[in-house]
């Protein structure tokens, strides 16, 4: 009977999955739906994109291979420099202000009362308007002679600004919208990484006599080094082939006057479903998205990913 029951054999841990793979396992079929929406909608026609950028195609199913021709032609092409110039100049002054603002507010509704909540709801309101309403709204404002803009101007003694006709002032314009639209929504990611912050560390900075600004550099910026990384680059983004850059620009302006607010990803869809030019337009595509690579990857490497630095 003894050796019966020694003969047993049960089953042991250390053939089945540990509780750490488990976990792992569990993570990757939640992300795996998502993995799988980017792949068949993102991955699939960026890779077309490429592909095209190496045909023309006329639009009607017919494809000819020309190799490098459309590259060649992106870089004799005058306009395709003048949106570059203008999209690294709209990302230039869009991004910081992003980020100033961004921060600025989340610090000044950082504590959590009823006042504070009225002012996180107002700020955050106009992001969940449509964006083509709200750049239509603008536009009408903006109208030379009876928009509410234009006659505000003109009762400061500036009756002949044209915000939306000049092309010195109409990039502005559209940042400023662009501002006003999206700074509540970055408000609410870095009052997330404020609230993530131990308030241990603000009451022994001011038990040591740190003042505001003190504690600001040496607590809270360090400290938000993940959420800036993540701010700078998704704004980054945004600005450069965002969605909200399009919608506002092309409601607008349309990318003029005179090509003054015409952005890459503008000048794109002009191409392509102006002109016809699809593999044109898809080698634009896809030098503009190794160009976003190239900046985040540039971004990566001097914030260290917004990793934490140890002493």
């Amino acid at each position: 009977m003894t050796d019966q029951v020694a003969q047993i054999s049960y089953p042991s841990e250390e053939r089945g999955l540990s509780t750490k793979h488990r976990e792992w396992l569990a993570g990757y079929l939640f992300v795996l739906p998502d993995a799988l929406g980017l792949f068949i909608f993102l991955g699939v026609p960026m890779v077309l994109s490429l592909v095209i950028g190496f045909f023309e195609v006329d639009g009607f199913g017919g494809y000819r291979f020309v190799g490098l021709a459309n590259y060649q032609r992106m870089m004799r092409d005058p306009l395709f420099w003048q949106a570059a110039r203008v999209t690294a100049l709209y990302a230039i002054l869009l991004v910081p202000l992003l980020f100033v603002c961004g921060l600025g507010l989340a610090l000044l509704v950082q504590k959590s009362n009823r006042f504070n909540s009225v002012i996180r709801s107002m700020f955050f309101a106009p992001h969940v308007v449509s964006l083509v309403v709200v750049a239509l709204v603008w536009q009408l404002m903006s109208v030379d002679k009876i928009g509410i803009l234009s006659r505000l101007m003109s009762a400061l003694g500036l009756p002949g600004v044209s915000l939306l006709g000049d092309p010195n002032l109409a990039l502005l314009a559209v940042v400023a919208v662009s501002l006003w639209f999206l700074m509540g929504y970055y408000m609410l990611i870095f009052l997330g990484g404020l609230q993530d912050i131990p308030v241990q560390y603000y009451e022994a900075a001011e038990i040591d006599g740190a003042g505001p600004v003190q504690r600001f550099w040496y607590i809270t910026l360090p400290l938000l080094k993940p959420t800036s990384f993540f701010v700078l680059m998704i704004s980054m983004v945004a600005a450069v082939a965002g969605a909200q850059a399009f919608d506002i620009i092309y409601v607008m302006t349309k990318g003029g006057p005179a090509n003054s607010t015409a952005v890459l990803i503008i000048y794109i869809y002009q191409q392509a479903f102006g002109f016809g030019a699809f593999g044109y337009a898809a080698a634009m595509a896809s030098i503009l998205v190794a160009a976003l690579v190239l900046m985040t990857a540039i971004l990566f490497l001097f914030t260290r990913g917004g990793r934490f630095e140890h002493a």
